[in-house]
């Protein structure tokens, strides 16, 4: 595909360098639509990144357009605070009915503002409040967020060095297979707890992501799941798991914990909960756990209506039944198959391959190319971004209602940007 250079000017001279995805996408984006992507020149794009998994349902998704836009026709309230309304009451009752009942879960819903990061803070406060202690455990190569709670429990340097301050009350332990089996799992975070020489505070919580995405696609098992939550529970830890990239159906279930048949004390849930891209979070608690005062925690934004309107129309669409599920495994049974033959095809550069249902990874043993890859993908006409500590993983993030035929597609690109980069 032949792209002429678009007028970035504006951008540069205006826009503040922090700027980040525009650099690898040089071009300027004017329509979506499922799939794919448009530029201002008529280009498309085939859209392996679904705006970093806030996008699972595609883009500009018409049904949940319709909904939208017939509450917007009749004024519907947009800005509400945490004030009760009709959306909100349709969102509340369809989730509840949906998602947390048929899985037995009671937990109580909190609007603690329309980012992931901002559910995670709430999630860090509240584990705090209720355990009366500071210390928070995550893992390596974990990534919560940009705010300071939240960064403390990110491992990423690069990330924790923008923060400008000493990053505190954070403790990381190993991921599953950090140590490439060398050790048994938790057999340190497990000796730290009991020693009381150890110098480690008692956490009041552990936050956990089962399936790491900016950390470069690491899959926990279910078993090492199984075993944290154990662990959890009879040190008297609350369990976390952020769920904001991989829930709302990414790995399959709607939860991505659900395989490992566990129920965290604490979730937190934000990309794709509002299914068309419009900024919602919540953070999900056991009911015990609901000692907020009113106004302990708020946000201007926490109450964005238009979201609850078409969030409640994605849960009836998507999540009424099982279907969704056992589409994205199939789609990922049909990714893993074309990853495994393009590491077959190059075994001398291809370190890893790994993921669940529609996310996955392809690692590179040179740590550069990766971003070649992607780079390459882009003028095939495809947008796929990288992740890892080195952006050493090509990362993998179609909506969960791409084709068969898209998604094989994208694939067939994928592998000629590897064998061209080679």
């Amino acid at each position: 595909m032949t792209i002429t250079q678009p007028d970035l000017s504006v951008f540069e001279t205006v826009e503040s360098e922090v700027r980040s995805y525009c650099r690898g996408w040089p071009t300027i984006f004017d329509r979506a639509q499922g799939a794919h992507m448009y530029d201002e020149d008529g280009h498309t794009y085939l859209d392996f990144f679904a705006g970093a998994g806030t996008l699972n349902y595609g883009h500009n998704n018409p049904v949940l357009k319709r909904a939208l836009l017939d509450y917007l026709e009749r004024d519907g309230v947009v800005h509400g605070l945490d004030m009760s309304t009709s959306a909100k009451r349709a969102f509340l009752e369809t989730f509840s009915e949906t998602v947390l009942s048929p899985r037995g879960m009671n937990h109580k819903v909190m609007f603690p503002g329309p980012t992931g990061t901002n559910a995670v803070e709430a999630a860090l406060k509240l584990a705090r409040k209720v355990k009366g202690r500071e210390s928070i455990v995550s893992f390596t190569n974990a990534f919560h967020g940009m705010s300071l709670g939240s960064l403390a429990v990110t491992g990423n340097a690069f990330k924790r060095a923008g923060a400008g301050i000493p990053l505190v009350h954070g403790t990381p332990m190993p991921f599953d297979d950090y140590l490439d089996g060398a050790t048994p799992d938790f057999i340190w975070f497990e000796r730290l707890l009991e020693d009381q020489g150890s110098g480690l505070n008692k956490p009041a919580a552990v936050i956990v992501e089962t399936v790491q995405g900016e950390g470069g696609i690491n899959v926990a098992r279910a078993s090492w799941l199984r075993a944290l939550a154990d662990l959890c529970q009879r040190h008297d830890m609350l369990l976390i798991v952020d769920d904001i990239q991989m829930g709302c159906g990414r790995t399959g279930p709607f939860f991505s914990f659900e395989e490992a048949g566990i129920q965290p004390d604490i979730i937190t849930l934000s990309k794709s909960i509002s299914g068309y891209g419009m900024p919602l979070a919540l953070t999900l608690f056991k009911p015990e756990l609901d000692i907020w005062e009113p106004g302990e925690h708020n946000g201007t934004f926490r109450g964005n209506n238009p979201a609850f309107v078409t969030a409640t129309a994605t849960l009836q669409t998507y999540w009424a039944d099982g279907q969704m599920e056992k589409q994205t495994l199939s789609r990922g049974e049909q990714v893993e198959s074309a990853l495994r033959a393009i590491a077959e095809e190059h075994t001398s550069d291809v370190a890893d391959f790994r993921g669940r249902g529609l996310v996955w990874g392809l690692e590179f043993h040179n740590k550069d190319r990766a971003n070649a890859v992607a780079k390459r993908c882009f003028e095939l006409g495809m947008l796929i971004e990288t992740s890892g500590p080195q952006s050493e993983v090509v990362k993998l993030l179609p909506s969960l209602t791409i084709s068969p035929e898209e998604l094989d597609e994208g694939l067939r690109i994928l592998a000629r940007a590897v064998r061209e980069t080679a």
